[in-house]
Parts: C-alpha cells; structure tokens; sequence
C-alpha cells in the first residue's frame, strides 16, 4: 500500500469551554487517563507511518512544543535519583517522527488553520487530525489506516471518517449525505450543522481526514461563514460540487472522544482511568463504593 507520512494537526482554538482549566495550558495538554489528549493524538499517527507532523499553533501553545522536546535534564535526574523505570514513559519522544510548528496568528476557523500548512504540505496527500480528539480508548484505532487505503484505492480527493450520533446532536456537526449504506461509502454531500429537519443523515464528521492538495485550492476559495471563519466543511462540498471524489469510513467499534467540552472531558477521563493496568480496578472499586453510599 502507498504511505502518507505527512500529518496536519490543528491545535489552535482557546478552548472557551472548558474555562478556567484552560486559562493558562492548551486542552489539547489537559490529562486525560496518565497522558495530555495531544500525546494520544500523536500516537495515533505514528502508528499509521506519519513522519512528519506539523502542528497548527497559536497563542499560549508553548507548552506544546516543549512537551514533545526532549529533556535531557528531567532523563539525567530520574537515573541520579534512582527512578530510571519513569524513563519508559518517555517513550514517545524516540518516535521517528519530526515535529513542526505554525502559528495560525488570526482564528478563522479550521479551514483557515488547514490552509496554514500549505506552503508545509507542498503537493503531498496528507492527513488532518483534531488535536482534541482521540479516536478510540487509549487510541486505539485503525481508522486513519483505512482512510488512507480508501484514498488511494478510490483516488479520491479527501476521505473523511463519520461517526454516528443521536439525530438531535445533529445541530452541532458537519453531516454526510451518504450515496449508499455502508462502512465505505461515497458522499453526494456535506452540510456544516444543519437542523434536524434538513440533516441528510446521523453520520457526523469524526475529527480524522485524508485530503489531496487540491483541498488547498478549494481552502482558498471557499468565502467565510459564520463568524468570519473558513469551514473546512464548506471546502470539501466545494471539491464536490466541482466533480471531485469524496468517501467517508465509518468508525466502527472504537469510539471518538471529543475533549470540546467538560461533560465529554469528564467521561473520557473516567473511561481511560478505569481501563488503567495498575489503578483501574481499584479506581472501579472506590467509584462503586461512593455511588452505593451516595444512594444508601
């Protein structure tokens, strides 16, 4: 199979809804389980043969970048103080892949900051993957793996991973209109958070894409919606309209966890650390025990 080893990872937003936790750190760095959500994002890359990784950054993001630095001082005081086992969690810094960095310096929306990385990208295919979401407990998932198969199976100019959702959450996505009922299929069309009335389906845009460079030239295009942003949503139904090819993968038993807000922060976290090897069940049993004495 053809490789993409170019990854696009937006990670610019301020993240006003999970205020004040993100006052002063990126929700892309917020815990969730034992790692910051960006760690599991990155992962999930390496895993699908991404080489070089330029992050979309903006404002206050430091912390970012330091983070995937290496630091030669914390390796050197962990082996001085006896605790070289902490160095296996450091495993992700000798991941053979290059880090980049962006800034977008004005928040126009994720299409705007996709077309950041123009320049970056050149005439290469390349994955986008939100910053904020991971895809699959633990990041688990092949879905990336199978978006870039259906690409260069189909030559397609962007495949998109949907996911389904309750029909009222339809409000708050961009949402496929399907040409035929599977895990594999063409889209005839995309609309950015319809109504419920109007939603063509329940199949909800799922924070992974595998996009060819002509998405740059439709980026360019594309006028400003709400807000004075650039929807990347409104880029692809422009790369339809214009008689390009777009499929969706439907993810299936993994699950995606949006990290937009605190009630799916809150549930990821407790998901992630209760699948933890050394305190998952003990965790189980203190959580079983508060919730039989909040009902006793």
């Amino acid at each position: 199979m053809k490789e993409i080893t170019i990854a696009v990872v937006p990670v610019a937003g301020m993240g006003t809804r999970l205020l004040p936790a993100t006052k002063s750190q990126p929700k892309e760095m917020l815990p969730v389980g034992r790692k910051p959500v960006v760690q599991y994002v990155v992962e999930e890359m390496v895993r699908v043969g991404i080489r070089r990784l330029l992050f979309i950054t903006g404002a206050g993001k430091t912390s970012i970048e330091n983070y995937f630095d290496l630091n030669q001082e914390l390796i050197q005081t962990l082996r001085e103080s006896g605790k070289e086992e902490l160095l296996a969690e450091f495993e992700f810094e000798r991941a053979p892949v290059q880090y980049f960095y962006t800034r977008q310096r004005q928040l126009l929306g994720l299409g705007h900051a996709v077309l950041c990385a123009a320049s970056f990208v050149g005439e290469q295919p390349f994955v986008v993957a939100l910053g904020d979401s991971i895809i699959g407990l633990n990041a688990q998932s092949d879905i990336v793996k199978r978006m870039i198969e259906c690409f260069w199976d189909t030559g397609a100019q962007a495949v998109v991973a949907f996911e389904e959702v309750p029909r009222d959450e339809v409000v708050h996505y961009g949402i496929a209109k399907p040409k035929t009922n599977s895990r594999v299929f063409e889209v005839a069309d995309v609309i950015e958070k319809p109504s419920v009335e109007e939603a063509p389906s329940t199949l909800a845009i799922a924070a992974r894409y595998v996009f060819a460079p002509a998405i740059f030239d439709a980026l360019k295009r594309t006028p400003p919606g709400k807000g004075g942003e650039i929807q990347l949503t409104d880029a692809i139904r422009l790369l339809l309209q214009e008689g390009g090819k777009v499929y969706g993968v439907t993810l299936q038993e993994e699950r995606r966890y949006d990290i937009g807000n605190f009630d799916s922060y809150f549930r990821a976290f407790v998901e992630f650390a209760l699948a933890d090897e050394k305190y998952g069940a003990g965790l189980r049993d203190y959580v079983e025990q508060l919730i039989h004495d909040h009902h006793s």
